[in-house]
């Protein structure tokens, strides 16, 4: 089953003399519990269809749909609650409060999702134990390391039982041991069943994922799925 279908997706940024086409007619299936790797130099466009795919960013044509749903349709109330529900994300700059404690972060998008304190607090500290950090969760956020950080994202990312993770450079600040940690986490949630996008440069990291789709000037280039495809003909 297709959990995310891209139709015909553009994006043009500066309309006029000034026009860059971030994407140009991008078509793309997604399977429900696959990993994917999507990579690309600076500019290929990959950031920018990772913000469509998650609904923080509207195409300028095509069509999305998300778990069926046409997304393209909704009002902007609905497609708030439809991330929210469905998505869990993890970026490179870890976007938490730093004054705020490690458990505050985590509830976040149980709050937006009016979750009452007793359960958020519970269900925030399940994913805390997923990623190991249950002993941090009282601590200032400002007070732990970059890979410590990168596991609260983590367990923000899992709160809300999301069916669908968007991993945007998230090893792109760590060393090695701490990446591999972060990586051993990741795969292990796609081997559950969700659906695992993450975003990269690393070749290595990509080489992880069951599936690498590269762009280059806002186009795919290459999808080892269907060069698989063709390769069984």
């Amino acid at each position: 089953m297709n959990i995310i279908s891209l139709k015909n997706i553009s994006k043009v940024y500066n309309e006029g003399s000034n026009e860059f086409r971030a994407l140009k007619n991008v078509s793309l299936e997604i399977k429900e519990g696959e990993s994917i790797a999507i990579i690309g130099k600076s500019g290929s466009g990959k950031s920018t269809l990772m913000h469509i795919m998650a609904l923080l960013d509207t195409p300028t044509d095509g069509h999305i749909s998300i778990d069926g749903e046409e997304s393209t349709k909704l009002r902007r109330k609905q497609l708030d609650k439809m991330r929210n529900k469905t998505f869990g994300f993890v970026f490179q700059q870890f976007f938490m409060n730093a004054k705020d404690t490690v458990l505050d972060n985590v509830m976040v998008p149980l709050k937006i999702a009016r979750v009452k304190y007793s359960d958020r607090k519970k269900i925030a500290m399940n994913a805390l134990e997923q990623v190991d950090l249950t002993d941090k969760a009282e601590s200032r956020a400002n007070d732990l390391s970059g890979g410590q950080k990168q596991r609260v994202c983590i367990a923000r990312a899992l709160v809300n039982d999301p069916k669908i993770i968007f991993a945007d450079e998230p090893t792109g600040n760590l060393d090695s041991a701490t990446s591999e940690k972060v990586e051993e986490i990741l795969f292990g949630l796609n081997k559950r069943g969700i659906t695992l996008i993450i975003v990269t440069h690393d070749e290595e990291l990509a080489a992880k994922c069951s599936r690498q789709i590269r762009l280059k000037d806002g186009k795919i280039i290459e999808d080892s799925a269907q060069r698989k495809v063709k390769n069984e003909k």
